[in-house]
């Protein structure tokens, strides 16, 4: 298995997505013990923790734990998996923390460093990290060997990461997810004079002639729907700062939508951007963006924002970065060269 299919994967084991509709001879019963029959590994501590933060819903509508399933009812429920015997070693390795209490930490993660382990990076990761600092931290259910996590962002990419600190607060920032109404916004270099504002949809899925890359595609038996609306924060005749706002969290879904409308991240390899897309065939042009490519060895997409309804307090709360090093220091060099020319 390669790193991408482990990533979908992974992407689709966090959580559980049940749609049931009672049976037309179901005598009345409360909905917690009917779920508890009908649900494999669902105790009630985790059909209360869904139905308090409405991931189960009946014909549309949120309930309470008391509510009596009728026949024909039609139920969906949003659960994490349960545990698996996965073991993560802790590892005292630094970690930006930007905000934490008593459910929720959020961490801006540097680029080079993966999320999680699996396959090809056992240790060395961001939950590694986690495990050390946070020894109280629970293994929750459906983040096996993912202590917490509700989302992962790529090895490359630095920003803003969301992990529980408890299984409620993972239910109820699951739902989020799930219904795409977190806030993230990314600060993006793209290849490309852009000329405009504008909106990528499409259905992303692997490539055909790379499995270790996405594409967009029309149809949607190839791929998952997805949305990312982009704005022009500043241009550089060759390449073009974006902030890039997810409608939905397809895996590489920036990178692929912005290859997809000939707009490749700068310096993202696997989707085309390490090599000149755009600009003059001169020898001290070439030189002046390979020099760039080495200060930003990555693909240059940082995770500035993040907003969410906070578990407890039920309040939107929102947080921004700064850009980190080597993002800044490609900016400024692109802003005197092209200031230069």
């Amino acid at each position: 298995m390669n790193d991408l299919e482990a990533l979908e994967q992974e992407e689709n084991e966090l959580y559980e997505h049940f749609k049931i509709v009672v049976d037309k001879g179901q005598s009345l019963l409360r909905i917690d013990k009917f779920l508890m029959l009908r649900i494999e590994n669902a105790s009630r501590n985790r059909i209360q923790n869904a139905i308090d933060a409405e991931n189960v819903l009946v014909n549309g509508k949120g309930i309470k734990s008391s509510y009596k399933v009728k026949p024909f009812d039609e139920i969906s429920i949003v659960l994490p998996h349960p545990p698996r015997d996965n073991e993560v070693y802790p590892e005292d390795i630094p970690i930006n923390i930007v905000y934490e209490d008593d459910d929720v930490i959020l961490v801006n993660k540097a680029a080079g460093m993966v999320v999680h382990p699996g396959y090809g990076n056992w240790n060395g990761t961001l939950v590694n990290a986690l495990v050390f600092h946070f020894n109280q931290l629970p293994q929750l259910p459906g983040n096996d060997g993912r202590p917490g996590l509700v989302h992962r962002i790529d090895k490359d990419t630095s920003g803003l990461l969301l992990i529980s600190k408890n299984e409620r607060a993972m239910t109820y920032l699951a739902k989020q997810f799930f219904d795409h109404s977190i806030t993230r916004k990314y600060n993006a270099l793209v290849w490309g004079d852009l000329a405009e504002d504008g909106t990528v949809e499409g259905y992303i899925g692997r490539s055909a002639k790379d499995r270790k890359v996405m594409d967009v595609y029309d149809d949607p038996e190839k791929g998952k729907w997805s949305v990312t609306h982009y704005k022009v924060l500043e241009r550089f005749n060759y390449v073009t700062l974006i902030e890039c706002e997810l409608e939905t969290g397809r895996t590489h879904q920036i990178r692929a939508h912005m290859q997809h409308i000939g707009h490749p991240l700068f310096n993202d390899a696997p989707y085309g951007g390490a090599q000149i897309r755009k600009g003059t065939i001169f020898a001290k042009y070439k030189q002046f963006v390979e020099n760039c490519f080495q200060i930003i060895p990555r693909q240059a997409l940082h995770a500035k924002t993040l907003g969410f309804i906070h578990p407890t307090t039920k309040a939107y709360i929102h947080f921004e970065t700064e850009l980190p090093d080597d993002f800044t220091q490609v900016l400024e060099k692109w802003r005197n060269y092209i200031q230069n020319v």
